[in-house]
Formats: C-alpha cells, sequence, structure tokens
C-alpha cells in the first residue's frame, strides 16, 4: 500500500487540495526539480513568494546565481487524465483505463459551478445531457461528489471581467476587428516584407492599423478614420503625425489614396539622466538586460542596432564592438568599449548567435516588458520618478551628450553616433549648453617627457594635445 501510494503521489505535478476552503487547483513543484532559471539555465532556483492574478496564485522564483526573478512556466493539464482520479486517495486506480475522449463544445453551461452530487447537465433545464456532459458522465473513475467547477472567488472575478467587457462595449472605446480588416492587416505586413521593410518596422505598423480599427474606425474609409484620429486627445500631435504616416503606407497598399489632416512634427528636447541615475537603473536590472543598457550607455547605439547585435560583432581582446547593422540610413561604425561591459559580455551564455536575441525574428518590443518592470521597482525604490522617463532611447541622448561635452567636436560626435545628417547631431549643443551651464571650461594641463609618464597621464583620464619643445602636453578638464 505504502509502494502504491508514493508511486501515485510521484506521478501527480497538481493536485486537489481537498481541504482549502476555495477549492483552487495549486500547483505544486517538486523541490527536487526546480525549474530552471531561463537567464543562465541554472537549476539553483528557490521559491520567492506568489503572485496575484485573475487565474490564481503563481508561484515566483528567484535564481541564486545569476539574481533573475521569474514565475513559474504556465502548465498543461491533461483533462481526461484529471478527472481519471478519484477523491480517495487510497483506491488503487492503476487498473482503470481512460480512453482518448472528444469533448465538443456545443452548448455552455450556465452556471459557473455545480453543487455536490449535482448531475452534470445543463443547470436549470430538464433536459438530456448536453455534449459536454456525456462524456463526463462516461469517465470509469468520474465521482459525482466531487466538485468540477471554478472556485467561488474565480466565478467573482469572472462577474467582474465579464461587467468590465459589457461597459467598455457600451462605452464603445474599444470595438472587435471584422474578419475582412483581420486579413488585410495580415496581408499588409507581408505586403511590406516584399517591399523590403525592416523587422521592426513591419512589427510596428501593422499594430498601429490594428489599434485604429479597434477604437471604431473603418480602415477602408479615410474620412472614418480621420474622424476617429480627432476624437484622440491623449494623443500627442507627433504620435497622429506618425499614425497618419503609417496609415498613408496602408493606403498605398490597397491602392487608394486620400487627404491627409495636417498633423507637423514638433520638435521636442529629449530627457538626459544624469549619470548616476542610469547606473542605478542598470544595477538593479538582470544579467543579460544589464549588459544591453551598458552597452547602449557606453557606445551610443540604437536599441534596434543593439538588438541586431551578433557574436562575432564583438572583439573582448581588442574591446570593440562593430555596427553592420544600422538603422535609419545611418553609416556602419566601430565602437569602443570599457572593461566593465567587455566582463559583461563574456558571462552571457552563447547558445546562439546573437547576443541579446534567441532567434531573428524575436521582437525588440516584447524584452521591453522586463526593462519596464525594473524601471517601475527602481523608481519605488529610490523614491525617484525621474527614473520612470528613461527609455531604450535615453541612452543614446546621453552619450552624444556626453561625447560633445568632453571633445566639444561636433563632427566627431555625428560619427561616434553615425548621424549622416549633420542636422541630427546639431542637438547636443544645446543640451551640453544647458546640462553643463554650471561647469567651466578650464583644464588641468600636465606634461610629459617620457614614453611611461605619457601612459601614466592617459590612464587618468588626460588626453593628449601637442608637443612643444619635446615636451608632450595633456590636459583633462576640471
Amino acid at each position: 500500500m505504502a509502494e502504491g501510494k508514493a508511486g501515485f503521489h510521484d506521478n501527480v505535478e497538481h493536485t486537489w487540495q481537498s481541504g482549502s476552503s476555495n477549492g483552487k487547483l495549486e500547483h505544486e513543484t517538486p523541490a527536487a526539480q526546480p525549474p530552471k532559471c531561463p537567464e543562465c539555465d541554472d537549476l539553483k532556483t528557490w521559491k520567492d513568494g506568489l503572485r496575484k492574478t485573475r487565474n490564481g496564485d503563481v508561484q515566483r522564483w528567484l535564481c541564486r546565481n545569476c539574481g533573475y526573478r521569474f514565475s513559474e512556466p504556465k502548465v498543461k493539464v491533461n483533462i481526461p487524465s484529471e478527472f481519471g482520479k478519484t477523491s480517495h486517495p487510497r483506491k488503487n486506480v492503476s487498473n482503470s483505463t481512460i480512453g482518448t475522449f472528444d469533448f465538443p463544445i456545443e452548448k455552455h453551461l450556465n452556471s459557473p459551478s455545480l453543487g455536490s452530487g449535482e448531475n452534470v447537465t445543463s443547470h436549470g433545464v430538464s433536459s438530456p445531457f448536453t455534449s459536454v456532459a456525456k462524456p463526463l458522465k462516461a469517465l470509469p473513475c468520474y465521482n459525482s461528489k466531487r466538485r468540477v467547477c471554478a472556485s467561488e472567488e474565480g466565478a467573482k472575478n469572472l462577474v467582474k471581467v465579464e461587467s468590465r467587457i459589457e461597459k467598455r462595449a457600451a462605452g464603445a472605446t474599444a470595438k472587435p476587428i471584422k474578419g475582412d480588416a483581420k486579413g488585410k492587416i495580415f496581408e499588409f505586413a507581408w505586403w511590406m516584407k516584399k517591399q523590403g521593410y525592416r523587422e521592426s518596422t513591419i512589427g510596428e505598423y501593422p499594430e498601429i492599423i490594428k489599434i485604429l480599427a479597434k477604437r471604431g474606425a473603418n480602415i477602408f474609409e479615410p474620412e472614418s478614420v480621420k474622424e476617429v484620429m480627432a476624437q484622440q486627445r491623449e494623443l500627442s500631435t507627433n504620435r497622429k503625425y506618425l499614425v497618419t504616416n503609417v496609415y498613408a503606407t496602408f493606403l498605398r497598399f490597397l491602392g487608394q489614396k486620400w487627404n491627409p489632416p495636417i498633423y507637423k512634427r514638433v520638435k521636442k528636447l529629449p530627457f538626459i539622466p544624469t549619470e548616476a541615475e542610469i547606473d542605478q537603473l542598470i544595477a538593479a536590472c538582470s544579467r543579460k538586460l544589464g549588459a544591453f543598457l551598458q552597452l547602449l550607455k557606453e557606445t551610443g547605439m540604437r536599441p534596434g542596432e543593439a538588438w541586431a547585435l551578433k557574436w562575432f560583432n564583438i572583439d573582448i581582446e581588442r574591446k570593440t564592438v562593430t555596427v553592420n547593422d544600422p538603422e535609419k540610413g545611418s553609416n556602419p561604425r566601430i565602437l569602443n568599449i570599457g572593461n566593465q561591459l567587455a566582463a559583461r559580455l563574456e558571462l552571457l551564455p552563447k547558445h546562439t548567435e546573437y547576443v541579446f536575441r534567441k532567434t531573428y525574428d524575436q521582437p525588440l518590443r516584447n524584452w521591453t516588458t522586463n526593462f519596464l518592470e525594473r524601471r517601475k521597482t527602481i523608481s519605488r525604490k529610490l523614491n525617484n520618478p525621474r527614473l520612470l522617463k528613461i527609455s531604450f532611447k535615453t541612452f543614446r541622448h546621453f552619450k552624444g551628450t556626453e561625447l560633445y561635452h568632453k571633445t566639444k567636436d561636433i563632427l566627431y560626435a555625428k560619427e561616434k553616433l553615425g548621424h549622416k545628417n549633420i542636422q541630427n547631431t546639431l542637438i547636443y549643443i544645446h543640451l551640453e549648453a544647458a546640462i553643463f551651464k554650471s561647469g567651466n571650461d578650464e583644464f588641468t594641463v600636465r606634461s610629459a617627457d617620457t614614453v611611461e609618464e605619457a601612459k601614466q597621464l592617459l590612464e587618468v583620464g588626460f588626453e593628449y594635445v601637442t608637443e612643444m619643445e619635446d615636451v608632450k602636453l595633456f590636459r583633462k578638464r576640471k
């Protein structure tokens, strides 16, 4: 009896807790086999509390190797095997056989729960068993006194969800997309791929068209789109300008023309945080995300350029990174990295040819969710709402301002950032003057007579200026 009982529980990962008050299906993970860390594939993980969701509690895990915090993966439940279990664990069910059942769903149950000992039929109607009830009653180990329903708390949550859906439908803030519109949006994405658009653009443009359709616009009628856009008060003028260009591309795919609304792009100065705030945010992120942010800080690469980086583009020995997939028509370039970033990159797992993403078609927007959560957490802990304004693009603006501040050479900053048009680089002159207005242009000057003295000055941050009377002069900003 002891052997049969142990074998039964070894094969069951999710058991029905009869002693619980709400009757939830609890997920239990054996302590001997914790889940692998998705960051470093290490098994040294421990439980780190529960996350409250509408579907119940989800176990959270913490990796002792890299410190990455994650939730347990979704578990698929085998419905026929779950109904084959009885509420009597001492009963030997090894001889019971459960066939493969097909459950055609023809009629929904009207009530979210069943009473104890009540037949699984259409509630409140004295009719024959439904197509769902017949296979359930045919199971050999089915126990009629066992509840096969959602918990009372789950039923309340279901009512809340349904009420929210009804309110949203009544307010007409979000409408379902019709089948013909869905098909055209899919064809639009494939058309963009054939036209040679970048993967990031292909992922963004169809999503904007979907949002227009959900907000009530008929995407096949330009006047309807203009009417819906005029009602979006929360959208900025720059966002409406972007949506106008996206819809113009969609109309070009349909072979139509329109009279677009007049939305002019308004240039705004980007937010430039302090270096201490950036370092605090990097320190709060996981190993891979922290290396990604450190790369953006030291090189000023665009997020998409760093996302497309491959291992053969990195030279750890020379401490250089080659950008061979520039975005927005920028120039390819070779950028220097520091010792700290080189050490971070060496610790990353090398499972694929890409440094950060796993596959070629993995979009960057799906990876930013982790960054937004970490940013919100560190902002709350440090009580610094300025951290919430930091995005991936903020690191590029910070690097551009720093480059011009250290060199006062706008052409040098243009080359390092990869700009083709110097007009895009001139903005950093204004930012540098506003941010470093309390500073001055005073320098500390040192001279070197030998090669060893020159090396020592370069190691502490001095830069070579000129040579006079066989003496090399170096300077460093105070």
